[in-house]
């Protein structure tokens, strides 16, 4: 009777793995300290910040795993396939610094460390001299919501437009979004 092959597993060197894991963690806790720094969005800073480092590790440990079966990296794609993000990113900045921690977990799981190394530090101070270069320019800016709660009688169209003059006057920008009459 005709066996099957064993399976086979991926020749992985642990002494490898554990350079690459320690250069992982270095590499992508400067990201997330990077991050947490410079992040002009308030609400996930400090989230993001944590979960850098576990994106580049996780995608280190499965670059490593699947790099070298074919079987393995086509049942990732089936296994990856149903998983979906349901929170949207809604920050170019917070896409960068995700794109940033996978692109070094798949150098990484690759075992090419300097490019990953390099790569990463090339990435960071590009963007702390485009930093630079837009503080230069930066002006204080911030969202402010102002609520009016008229009676009936006060609240017309006239006196709305008085409202957004004198806003006008000490802000650089008023944008009425919305108004509700009840």
């Amino acid at each position: 009777m005709n066996n099957p092959a064993p399976i086979q597993f991926p020749d992985v060197s642990m002494e490898s793995l554990g350079i690459n894991l320690g250069l992982g963690i270095a590499l992508s806790a400067l990201a997330a300290w990077h991050y947490s720094r410079r992040a002009r969005t308030k609400v996930l800073r400090r989230d993001l910040g944590l979960v850098l480092p576990v994106i580049a590790l996780t995608t280190l440990l499965v670059i490593t795993v699947v790099k070298s079966s074919l079987a393995l990296s086509l049942g990732l794609v089936g296994a990856l396939s149903i998983v979906r993000f349901r929170t949207p990113i809604k920050e170019p900045e917070e896409l960068a610094y995700i794109f940033l921690a996978i692109a070094l977990g798949l150098a990484l799981g690759a075992d090419q460390r300097e490019a990953g190394a390099m790569g990463v530090g090339v990435i960071l101070a590009i963007i702390s001299f485009t930093d630079l270069l837009r503080s230069k320019d930066r002006r204080t800016e911030g969202n402010l919501l102002v609520t009016f709660d008229w009676s009936k009688e006060d609240g017309t169209a006239e006196n709305l437009e008085r409202a957004t003059d004198l806003l006008g006057e000490i802000c650089r920008e008023v944008n009425v979004r919305r108004v509700d009459r009840g």
